[in-house]
């Protein structure tokens, strides 16, 4: 009965959502393929950015941006260009989402989280001697504070991408909001270790795997909404239900 439900709500499509004519079409599609642009400018930010003594194992990718740090003026301005394509981005979800209520919710996510984008770059955290020695200012502390709220931000959008679609795509996302989770969970143990300059071996490994598993569903999302544009079907029409109303979708 789950998969009947699944095939009935993926059959009922909005006439809104399908894939417009001319400029207007060509534009909307432009939008969804900044999301993949994006998140492959941020993967390649956080491998390809380096200076000398930096340990992409051991260290956070805002040391990259940390002030003090060599690579900070180039991170700063190729942050501006990902916050910009994440923003189109977000647009170009919340356009296709039709009646689709939850993938609405997820383009309102996703623009959030560029606002957010437009904040970080005048919250950079100081390096960790300088912490260490008690230089931290007000940036530091609206720096852990964006981090803070940018977490529940991306999980919040995994969570409601989940409902957006069919039954694949819902469980890929649920994995990919554990993955996220675990790995966020063990960035944010060796969290206290920078602020004191402690070793933390692997706290750089565990958030790009955070990172990067998000800006992957960032990916499999944009092409799974250029591909119901390409195919004429457009979202699903799906509504956010609570108590008796989603347990009779689901049986």
């Amino acid at each position: 009965m789950a998969e009947h439900g699944d095939e009935t709500a993926s059959l009922s499509r909005n006439a809104n959502a399908q894939p417009g004519s001319g400029g207007r079409g060509s534009a909307q599609e432009t939008l969804l393929v900044c999301g993949i642009v994006a998140s492959l400018l941020y993967v390649a930010m956080m491998e390809v950015i380096r200076y000398d003594g930096y340990s992409a194992t051991s260290q956070t990718v805002s040391e990259l941006s940390a002030i003090g740090a060599p690579t900070r003026n180039l991170w700063f301005w190729l942050a501006w260009v990902y916050t910009a394509l994440v923003l189109a981005f977000g647009w170009g979800v919340w356009k296709s989402a039709g009646r689709n209520r939850p993938l609405r919710v997820v383009g309102g996510l996703i623009l959030a989280s560029s606002l957010l984008g437009f904040v970080w770059p005048f919250a950079p955290m100081h390096q960790r001697e300088v912490l260490a020695a008690g230089g931290g200012t007000l940036s530091d502390t609206l720096h852990i504070a964006l981090a803070f709220a940018t977490v529940p931000l991306f999980l919040l959008t995994i969570g409601f991408g989940a409902a957006a679609f069919g039954r694949r795509f819902r469980f890929y996302s649920i994995a990919t909001m554990a993955i996220a989770f675990g790995f966020g969970a063990l960035t944010g143990l060796d969290g206290p270790r920078i602020g004191v300059n402690l070793p933390t071996p692997y706290v750089g490994l565990w958030e790009r795997i955070n990172i990067g598993v998000y800006m992957i569903w960032l990916v499999v999302l944009a092409v799974t909404l250029l591909r119901q544009r390409a195919t004429g079907t457009g979202a699903p029409v799906r509504a956010l239900r609570t108590g008796a109303a989603h347990r009779a979708v689901c049986q």
